[in-house]
């Protein structure tokens, strides 16, 4: 059919070239390429990638192909290869965030990587291919989130890159296969089968799984459009009485995609993405930062950081259910605690890779903040990555107030970091499992990703 929404997004991926990818667009997504391929490095140390990896290595043995993160001389087949990445990029909840809510990144990267090792020498997409590719993923996930007005809001049903981020991943993948108009709506299609995972996941070793499936599905979904299966060509629509991608929202109003062209605005042009400075939630970014405030403010009353003169820690944070968790005991609900992480930042005055270990969760001194803490949910703080703010008061046994509040973190869409700050992210990340020159060599193939001939090289 022709004039559908659904058509509208297979004609956009299809016919997408470079040179509508804007100069802002693309230095963007080169970002978000680097810092992505940093998070998977430092996820391929922790234990449910190595889980993800051996249930690869040994359920699943296949002739060698893609590349796996960190992991020297490892080579898997391309849609295990983009699972494992992916489950690696999501493992400590460090990979980037856009609004509304998800995880755009981690879904399309490692399914491009995979497929531009799977490709034949005489092939191989350039580097302006695999950007534009990428950029092709990101725009479908930003419109698709953009048909409901429910995912504006931090997701209570379905963890959003699980569902958009599926059908990024096989638009993404089309596009780099270079498959046509027809075949695109059916990947998107034949995705849209393979999407959704619930949030009562969340904050457990399930969840890297989401975005591990995401990518590794939508890289399937493209592979089998390709070799001719179909799906329904109305799946975007919102057609009574048949829910197709409607069903993963309770409100849906889909719009048709426009062109690509000098009318066609990409979504990245117009918000940038969220980088986390620490491996957490999204939201726990507010509360450190508020926190971190308030405890500059209680040393230079106190002289130092002296628990026993605090009384009560006071959190005003958004209804959020999955993230309001007041005693963790592991390192996964640690990174979806409101409370652990005001706290981590108060008593350590910086959270970071190490306030997730298990020494470190269970610390008696941090246990007997975490007794202190009392949590009020103001109106006006709604649960909303693009509106909510972090505040931490420390009401004090002499009866003083001391009060923090973050309304924009530093790494936010509203507060980017800067190029350094970025850097320093990557290497640091990195440089748990690869030497320097090869992280140097790394940042310099993002920086000119435009200028490769073979983008496998990556």
């Amino acid at each position: 059919p022709e004039d559908t929404v659904t058509s509208s997004f297979a004609s956009f991926i299809h016919a997408a070239r470079p040179e509508q990818l804007s100069q802002t667009v693309r230095q963007r997504s080169k970002r978000m390429i680097l810092d992505s391929i940093g998070v998977g490095l430092v996820g391929s140390t922790t234990r449910v990638f190595d889980i993800a990896l051996r249930y690869c290595r040994e359920l699943y043995p296949s002739v060698a192909v893609s590349s796996v993160y960190g992991k020297p001389g490892v080579k898997l087949s391309p849609t295990l290869a983009a699972f494992t990445n992916g489950v690696a990029t999501h493992s400590m909840d460090f990979d980037d965030t856009w609004h509304p809510a998800t995880h755009p990144s981690g879904a399309v990267l490692p399914a491009l990587l995979a497929a531009s090792q799977m490709l034949p020498p005489n092939t191989k997409p350039t580097g302006l291919d695999f950007l534009l590719a990428f950029n092709v993923g990101l725009e479908v996930q930003g419109r698709l989130m953009h048909f409901s007005t429910e995912a504006h809001d931090i997701p209570k049903r379905f963890h959003p890159p699980s569902v958009v981020g599926t059908l990024g991943s096989a638009a993404a993948t089309a596009k780099l296969l270079s498959l046509s108009s027809a075949q695109c709506c059916h990947a998107l299609g034949i995705a849209a089968s393979l999407a959704g995972a619930p949030m009562a996941n969340a904050a457990t070793q399930a969840k890297p799984l989401h975005v591990g499936n995401a990518t590794r599905l939508g890289l399937e979904a493209a592979l089998l459009a390709a070799r001719g299966m179909e799906a329904n060509p109305l799946i975007l629509d919102d057609i009574p009485g048949c829910s197709g991608f409607s069903a993963f929202y309770s409100v849906y109003q889909p719009k048709p995609l426009s062109a690509p062209g000098k009318q066609h605005e990409f979504l990245l042009e117009k918000q940038d993405i969220a980088f986390k400075r620490f491996p957490a939630h999204l939201g726990m970014h507010w509360v450190v930062d508020a926190a971190l405030s308030v405890r500059n403010l209680f040393i230079n009353y106190a002289g130092s950081f002296s628990p026993s003169l605090i009384r009560t820690i006071m959190l005003k944070i958004p209804v959020s259910k999955y993230i309001n968790r007041p005693f963790p005991s592991s390192e996964h609900q640690a990174r979806h605690s409101f409370q652990f992480n005001a706290c981590a930042a108060l008593l350590d005055g910086e959270v970071g890779l190490g306030s997730f270990s298990e020494s470190s969760i269970h610390r008696q001194e941090l246990r007997e903040l975490l007794d202190k803490v009392v949590v009020e949910h103001p109106e006006d703080n709604v649960a909303n990555f693009d509106k909510m703010y972090g505040e931490v008061a420390l009401l004090l046994h002499s009866g003083d107030v001391l009060t923090g509040k973050c309304d924009t973190f530093y790494g936010h869409w509203r507060k980017p970091l800067s190029k350094e700050s970025l850097l320093k992210k990557f290497r640091s990340n990195a440089s748990h499992v690869l030497p320097e020159e090869k992280i140097e060599s790394i940042i310099t193939l993002v920086d000119n990703l435009e200028t490769l001939s073979d983008s496998s090289q990556l």
